[in-house]
């Protein structure tokens, strides 16, 4: 039997960061990896801000409050403490046209997993060599369909290669596609009495993004094909501080992953029994039935902790007419110890000259006890930012569409 134990490892090592393969839930996790710079300072919280072409990841629907174009490129190597050629390349496009009254959007991720040794069943020697990624082409369309209210769809054709040829007694390869959409939308009011607080119009925004509703995937065998990581997020930004020169905005994120677990709540062990009794691949629940059954598989509590909670702070300096401004961020990531235990700092920075932006985050466990080594640990992520037509970030309020 052919050996792929390298890549074997590979894969485990970056699925073991994120719960959804920690706990078998899903399969190709690197489309819940934050793929950007901006969101990625912030604690990976973004779907409540949502303001330029990175929002086809966070919420589309805020591409909806947009005019003009932009382009954004990010690159990150991934897991930098184990000095493995895995690398993360996002890219994406947004295109306001009057005609359709709302944008067309387009972005391409990139996982590259690094190049491999094939070796047979009977000898270690090399035989050959194969590389492996992950990828995903997405396509949509962000409309308003008030002055407050945002929608934005996205259809995504997700490819899979992780290995080139099968083992000695399977058909088929290592290979896999399928397909799936996001629904989202997005409330930016331009009145939002609150008391005590006034008139917080056009720096409150309230986002839902529910990415990735799509068929199971496998490789091989379509009975042990697995759900692709649905995921369901809620997120808020307020501006809370503004003047000519300076804002300060905080954004709030609420992320859980909607896939059947391949467990009763018999097994689960609600009830103090035995919590080995998984479900096979083929008895797990498809993904409309997992849209519902995903907040009730477990007790109410498990549920709750089963919730991602990110946040973060983003200051700016200077003055968009003048053309030119820096950020500063700072955020933090937290998922409870019994359904993934990843928590993290995060900071970031960014300037803006002109229609061009620049923009740095940067990844940290070492404020928190026995973290030294974890994985995540000084991951850094560099995007480029271009405005075709408007300015890529406004610091004075949020962005609106005319």
């Amino acid at each position: 039997m052919k050996k792929i134990s390298m890549l074997l490892f590979v894969c485990a090592l970056i699925m073991s960061f994120n719960k959804i393969s920690a706990q078998g839930e899903a399969a190709v996790p690197f489309l819940l990896l934050a793929p950007d710079s901006r969101a990625g300072g912030i604690g990976e919280s973004g779907s409540g801000l949502a303001d330029n072409s990175a929002a086809i990841f966070w919420n589309p629907a805020g591409i909806a409050f947009l005019t003009g174009s932009d382009i954004t490129i990010t690159h990150s190597n991934w897991l930098p403490a184990f000095n493995l050629d895995l690398f993360y390349d996002y890219a994406t496009y947004r295109q306001y046209i009057e005609d359709l009254n709302g944008s067309l959007t387009a972005s391409i991720t990139y996982m590259n997993y690094g190049e491999f040794v094939r070796t047979s069943s009977n000898s270690p020697d090399p035989i050959g060599t194969f590389r492996s990624f992950d990828a995903a082409l997405t396509l949509g369309y962000a409309t308003k369909l008030s002055n407050d209210l945002g929608l934005g769809l996205n259809f995504r054709l997700i490819y899979s290669r992780l290995s080139d040829q099968p083992t000695e007694q399977e058909q088929g390869r290592g290979v896999a596609t399928t397909i799936s959409f996001d629904v989202a939308a997005m409330w930016r009011p331009e009145h939002f009495n609150i008391p005590f607080l006034g008139d917080l119009g056009n720096r409150f925004s309230m986002g839902v993004n529910i990415s990735n509703i799509g068929p199971k995937i496998y490789y091989i065998d379509q009975a042990q094909a697995d759900p692709i990581p649905q995921n369901f997020r809620l997120g808020f930004a307020a501006r809370i501080f503004e003047d000519e020169y300076n804002s300060l905005t905080y954004t709030l994120d609420f992320s859980k992953l909607l896939v059947d677990k391949g467990i009763s709540r018999t097994d689960a062990g609600l009830t103090g029994e035995d919590t080995t009794g998984v479900y096979t691949s083929a008895k797990r629940k498809d993904f409309y039935q997992a849209l519902f059954t995903a907040w009730t598989d477990q007790s109410f509590g498990e549920e709750l902790r089963d919730i991602v909670t990110s946040m973060g702070m983003e200051y700016w300096y200077g003055n968009v007419e003048e053309g030119f401004q820096f950020a500063l961020r700072a955020g933090f990531f937290y998922e409870d110890p019994s359904f993934g235990n990843r928590k993290f700092i995060t900071l970031g920075a960014g300037i803006r000259y002109d229609l061009y932006g620049f923009d740095f985050s940067y990844i940290t466990t070492d404020v928190f006890k026995n973290s030294e080594n974890h994985p995540l640990n000084n991951t850094l992520r560099f995007s480029l930012l271009i405005g075709l037509g408007s300015q890529p970030h406004t610091a004075k309020g949020f962005p609106r569409g005319i």
